[in-house]
């Protein structure tokens, strides 16, 4: 690397030691005029349809732009830098991320004439993105505007209290892609996901608790803590779902249950297993086919104690994604009544496999057609959890 390039990246770094999160995009543009360029950093709303500018001192604000149609969504989406022109002068479109969870794009334009970037320096942007990603993250804790930056209206206080206890979208390593839609993301009720990748194991959980409100919420809150501490202490599929049961039942007087699906994959061998409490079966996707539900491991909803659960087995190959989902999603239901159906999902999951799209591009398109499907509002808890077995996939979402 140039001494110009070292140079904005130390500027950076050093920049974003003592900054508040507002002070970010300033920090950024100071650091990048070293390499005569001037940027805007864009993240992408809760709902991931618009792409919204973060605020900058002295700088117009730019009306957020949508992901479908525009350069800035294609570089979203496919996570890849796309050039545009502005007259004589070029913009680059970068994929903004956090390791793999894409976080929306940054602007790059010259300040003076210049030829447009070739491959080398294009792929030192995608570095520097990656870097400014990461940066954006450790602020989010530190304060409110990076957080209203992405959001175009209230949230719901049981949105609210959910969003900070999930992990990233996205998840990668060298073997496997993981990621999640939560959806209506400012009005959620009782809906969760959660992982955990260590070694060779990667453990999976989707949750659905009873009811649309705060109660809701809590419930999956602690259903959430029970899985977590339990597979921390080392303990396995049956003892996760066990501990959530007492927790449930020590802490409600009322009849609370939660469905869910708890899941571990081998990561080395292919061989996954898995316990469904009473939830919609997940689909095996295979050479862009759903192949199969896997109806096994079933045991009583998460609060009812079941003394007698199977932990159900599938081998899977390489390449195969699964595709688990609430019944929120199949249940929505359009003006005249028909909901959107597992024959609907399986058509979109099989589409959007075969057009070999990212991961989390994939469910974000999904759970757009699921949206779309109940007249542009969800109604219920609509929540989409994809875990892809492939190197392949992982290549998919990286610039």
């Amino acid at each position: 690397m140039t001494d110009a390039w070292f140079e904005a990246t130390a500027d950076l770094l050093y920049r974003t030691q003592q900054t508040r999160g507002d002070q970010l995009p300033v920090a950024v543009t100071a650091a990048m005029r070293r390499l005569g360029v001037r940027t805007t950093l864009f993240l992408v709303d809760q709902e991931q349809q618009m792409l919204r500018m973060l605020p900058q001192a002295g700088a117009a604000m730019v009306d957020p732009m949508p992901v479908e149609g525009t350069l800035a969504g294609r570089a979203f989406s496919v996570v890849e830098t796309v050039i545009g022109r502005d007259g004589a002068d070029w913009r680059l479109w970068v994929p903004l991320l956090d390791g793999t969870d894409r976080l929306g794009v940054m602007e790059i334009r010259p300040l003076e004439p210049a030829p447009p970037p070739h491959p080398e320096q294009c792929g030192r942007y995608e570095l520097l993105a990656n870097l400014i990603g990461h940066l954006t993250v450790i602020h989010l804790p530190h304060g409110d505007m990076l957080v209203q930056a992405r959001r175009s209206r209230p949230m719901s206080v049981t949105s609210e209290l959910l969003w900070r206890l999930l992990p990233p979208l996205t998840f990668t390593c060298q073997e496997m892609v993981i990621s999640a839609v939560l959806e209506p993301c400012y009005e959620v009720g009782g809906d969760a996901f959660d992982y955990a990748v260590d070694g060779s194991l990667a453990r999976m959980a989707i949750l659905d608790a009873t009811g649309h409100d705060l109660s809701a919420g809590v419930t999956c809150s602690v259903g959430l803590a029970a899985i977590r501490a339990t597979r921390r202490d080392g303990g396995g599929l049956c003892a996760m779902g066990r501990a959530v049961d007492a927790a449930i039942a020590s802490q409600f007087a009322d009849a609370r249950f939660a469905t869910a699906v708890l899941a571990e994959l081998d990561l080395a061998s292919g061989r996954l297993r898995y316990v469904n409490a009473g939830h919609p079966p997940p689909l095996l996707i295979r050479d862009g086919k759903v192949v199969r539900t896997l109806d096994g491991g079933r045991r009583l909803p998460l609060g009812v104690a079941d003394a007698g659960v199977d932990v159900a087995e599938e081998l899977l190959q390489p390449g195969d994604r699964l595709l688990m989902y609430t019944d929120g999603v199949t249940e929505a239901h359009d003006s005249a009544g028909n909901v959107f159906g597992l024959d609907r999902l399986t058509d979109h999951a099989e589409r959007n496999a075969a057009a070999g799209l990212p991961a989390p591009e994939s469910l974000r398109r999904l759970s757009n057609a699921v949206r779309r499907h109940q007249y542009g509002e969800l109604h219920d808890d609509a929540t989409l959890l994809l875990m892809e077995w492939s190197s392949a996939a992982v290549e998919r979402t990286l610039p």
